[in-house]
């Protein structure tokens, strides 16, 4: 299934909208870190296309 992903970040405060596939209970969007090195510190949001 298709989704709509959007990603911020705690310690900088960028943003970012991905397209991502839900699988077995997770997302994968080939999202790896912020443009600051933040690896681990996000607030994710989840949409249905």
């Amino acid at each position: 299934m298709r989704v709509k992903v959007r990603i911020r970040c705690k310690q900088c405060g960028e943003r970012f909208v991905l397209r991502g596939k839900r699988e077995k209970g997770r997302i994968e969007t080939g999202f790896k870190q912020c443009l600051c090195s933040n690896e681990n510190d996000f607030e994710i949001e989840e949409d249905h296309l």
